[in-house]
């Protein structure tokens, strides 16, 4: 009776180790997969091509300024093209992974002129959360940024 008990627990620890293996292999997969598609943003930034980032975000995207201010996808593209960027970098990028949902926080800095010929020179913190939808692709679904007080 002691010989199955012990080879019971033995057999449950060891698809339990299987099983967290798979989960850290599929969790940095999801990270590295967000990370590129957080990557695919920027890049969108850098070349002011905000075509680049159309395809990433839901339709019912939510994304909040520092000032408070609600928008909508349609908002976040508008606003987006008419930024011209000089510059554009992000620094302490992670993602954290909760089953289909992923969190990316990072730094922003970026400079250059807004739709209006105005000169901006922002130094942001930003909060995107992502979830992998049906169809397997990843979208971000909500955004936020804050300014850094310098």
């Amino acid at each position: 009776m002691r010989n199955v008990k012990l080879w019971c627990l033995l057999g449950c620890l060891s698809l339990g180790s299987v099983l967290v293996s798979q989960a850290q292999q599929t969790g940095g997969a999801t990270e590295k997969a967000v990370l590129a598609l957080e990557n695919q943003w920027l890049q969108s930034q850098k070349t002011n091509n905000p075509d680049l980032v159309a395809p990433l975000l839901a339709d019912k995207i939510v994304g909040t300024g520092s000032d408070g201010e609600v928008t909508n996808k349609t908002q976040m593209l508008a606003e987006a093209k008419g930024r011209k960027y000089a510059s554009a970098e992000y620094e302490d990028v992670k993602v954290t992974v909760f089953g289909n949902t992923a969190i990316a926080t990072g730094g922003f800095k970026g400079s250059g002129t807004d739709a209006s010929g105005k000169s901006f020179n922002d130094n942001d913190r930003w909060t995107d959360t992502w979830v992998k939808m049906p169809d397997g692709k990843w979208q971000c679904v909500a955004t936020h940024d804050s300014p850094i007080k310098m």
